[in-house]
């Protein structure tokens, strides 16, 4: 008759899997942050939208620019947010692996080990995402060139 794991055992897995958990508490911050950008985003590009068909050619080849960088926003963050679900998909993984070898006494060490490096590098691609969002982004909030110029004379 199979025995099952007594408290210590329990005990010991639930302190191996608190790193994990961790990481997925950042990792949900993280997304709160991408989620919000994106919602600024999307918020500006429905502004830009309707102001468009209201300026001269000169206003609405600049807004036309800006359109196409929030556009690119939008591509970055949705690649950041799926990146970083994906991570937090195979830490959840982990913990939950952790937890059935050691219920049913079983060696998955190896792959708990692997799933994890797969969510490190899942977590590191989606910061990688994030901080090339946040360089684009800067590209939008320089003073424009012809208004510096109108106050050089």
């Amino acid at each position: 008759m199979p025995t099952l794991p007594g408290i210590t055992t329990v005990a010991q897995t639930i302190t191996l899997a608190l790193s994990p958990i961790f990481m997925l508490t950042a990792i949900g911050q993280l997304l709160n942050v991408l989620a919000g950008r994106l919602s600024r985003v999307v918020d500006r590009v429905r502004a830009l939208e309707q102001e468009i068909h209201q300026r001269g050619d000169g206003d609405r080849s600049r807004l036309v620019w800006e359109l196409r960088l929030l556009d690119r926003r939008i591509t970055i963050i949705n690649a950041s947010l799926f990146l970083a679900v994906s991570s937090a998909v195979m830490t959840s993984l982990v913990v939950a692996l952790l937890f059935v070898a050691t219920l049913a006494h079983l060696h998955f060490a190896t792959l708990v080990a692997l799933l994890f490096i797969v969510a490190m590098l899942l977590l590191i691609a989606s910061l990688a995402y994030f901080m090339m969002e946040v360089r684009v982004s800067l590209q939008a909030i320089h003073v424009r060139k012809d208004i510096l110029d109108l106050f050089n004379e």
